[in-house]
């Protein structure tokens, strides 16, 4: 059986690179993660990005292969909607978009990007 928790932001991650403390710290305390743990093994997670009061998106929907079909990402999602302080968007690879349509999430436009390195 799995379970879900928020994760403590200030667990031991390791990013590769270089990256300024304060701006690096400013960034995880607008970010949301959700984990599903099956006992010690974590097995699927949700990271959503928000400024707290208008926007929030989700960068990541990840569930283990072996766990998928089994209900843990329906329970991201759900936790991911009740959690998060704003409405929330995110991008879809098609190969994922039914699934976001059994869950009854309206799809919205196209998303674009502008790719920036860091500063």
């Amino acid at each position: 059986m799995w379970g879900l928790k928020k994760t403590d932001k200030r667990s031991n991650q390791v990013w590769p690179g270089s990256y300024d403390n304060e701006r690096m710290q400013k960034a995880i305390d607008k970010t949301i993660n959700i984990t599903a743990w099956d006992h010690d093994k974590l097995v699927g997670c949700i990271r959503i990005l928000s400024d707290g009061y208008l926007f929030g998106t989700i960068s990541e929907v990840l569930v283990l292969k072996e766990y998928r079909k089994q209900g843990i990402g329906r329970e991201l999602m759900d936790r991911a909607a009740d959690i998060s302080p704003t409405s929330l968007f995110f991008g879809a690879q098609p190969e994922a978009e039914g699934f976001y349509e059994r869950l009854n999430i309206e799809k919205s436009l196209q998303s674009f990007m502008i790719n920036k390195s860091k500063g």
